[in-house]
């Protein structure tokens, strides 16, 4: 895939569960564009090696945090005012799940930590953030959600209904932000390769049923995901608000 350029040289970025995968890939983008990034993880050695996979630099602040705890929160975007002055971009990118059975025969503490980590973190991440930029006059929110969101899966139940939650959260927030110059839009890929769907995508014979669905032909690649990020947190998007943009190979279409 060719790289394009999105104009984000000085801004500002948190995205949320850089350590790896998705998050890494998007930090990695993001200081190639000229960004200032910080990062979060739930464990410092994550963080440890991201930064070295990133070569570190005065542009690439770490925190660890869980999203969950809103005084993790708050610790995370204090240190990125305090690092780099401002907040321009929140990229809500954690995601969790645990493969449950039917929702009536999983135990509670399952839902608990399904919908904390996704919609709850995604939820205190975005209130923080959009307090700095209303003082700022501007900024943009991306958050990262699924096509389980609107197509139940075996064992994905909680992570979908999590999702969907994030989906009205991205047009509240956007609705009551608007009039502030914050964008608040969704990413909403289907299955992407990495480490948090191997346990699907490994599986050939699972491989091949998920590929029927697509019209595409084959699962999300990282890159897929990251160029839409990246537009929607660019000038290219400021008059784009409210919006959960589908980046699934047409498995939605059919």
């Amino acid at each position: 895939m060719s790289v394009l350029s999105y104009g984000l040289t000085g801004k500002v970025v948190v995205v949320t569960g850089g350590s790896r995968g998705i998050g890494l890939a998007l930090a990695r983008r993001l200081l190639a564009e000229g960004a200032k990034v910080t990062i979060c993880a739930r464990k410092q050695e994550g963080l440890d090696q991201a930064a070295a996979a990133l070569g570190g630099g005065d542009n690439l602040l770490t925190v660890p945090a869980h999203i969950a705890r809103e005084e993790d929160v708050d610790l995370l975007f204090g240190q990125t005012k305090a690092r780099f002055g401002q907040v321009d971009v929140l990229i809500n990118n954690v995601g969790m799940n645990l493969l449950t059975p039917t929702l009536i025969d999983t135990e509670a503490a399952a839902w608990h930590k399904i919908i904390e980590s996704n919609l709850t973190g995604t939820y205190y991440c975005a209130k923080a953030a959009a307090r700095l930029m209303k003082g700022q006059g501007a900024g943009k929110i991306v958050n990262i959600t699924s096509t389980a969101a609107c197509r139940p899966a075996p064992g994905m139940g909680i992570y979908g209904i999590a999702k969907a939650g994030i989906e009205m959260l991205t047009r509240v927030l956007a609705a009551e932000l608007a009039t502030d110059n914050i964008q608040v839009n969704a990413i909403a890929p289907s299955m992407v390769k990495t480490s948090f769907s191997a346990p699907f995508w490994s599986n050939q014979d699972v491989h091949d049923q998920i590929i029927k669905t697509i019209p595409a032909g084959r699962l999300a690649e990282i890159d897929d995901v990251v160029e839409p990020v990246l537009f929607l947190c660019s000038g290219g998007a400021n008059y784009i608000t409210g919006q959960v943009l589908a980046v699934d190979g047409g498995s939605t279409v059919i």
